[in-house]
């Protein structure tokens, strides 16, 4: 049976909604990711600036590896985000050769987990 996927995704959080037939699920995953740390000047500062985000970089690495874990086997996958996350997510995605699926983007603000499922359904239902 064919797999369709509406992702919703920020820095914070991702919210997967799997349709398969007529069922649907809902998951969150959280990034667990602290924000960008900003110094400032001085040789021993930025180096410690440079550390954090480096460590910030390779946790959305991680995050965005585990999400593709869980929806690299969808055949259409709709990516939704408020910001620039959703398309660093879908270039990650695509390094993995994943040939032949249906991948869509577009902005949305934030949303709640029904709201991201209705527009996941709406989008798939027509």
């Amino acid at each position: 049976m064919n797999r369709k996927v509406g992702l919703w995704i920020d820095h914070n959080e991702a919210v997967i909604v799997s349709i398969t037939g007529t069922l649907g699920e809902v998951k969150s995953i959280p990034s667990e990711i602290e924000k960008y740390v900003r110094f400032s000047d001085g040789a021993q500062k930025i180096s410690a600036e440079e550390m954090s985000n480096r460590r910030v970089t390779n946790r959305l690495k991680k995050y965005y590896d585990e999400v593709i874990s869980l929806v690299s086997d969808a055949e259409s996958l709709l990516i939704v985000g408020p910001d620039e996350a959703k398309i660093e997510f879908k270039k990650r995605f695509e390094r993995g050769k994943r040939n032949g699926r249906v991948i869509n983007l577009e902005t949305a603000d934030n949303m709640t987990e029904p709201q991201i499922a209705a527009k996941v359904r709406g989008y798939y239902s027509t």
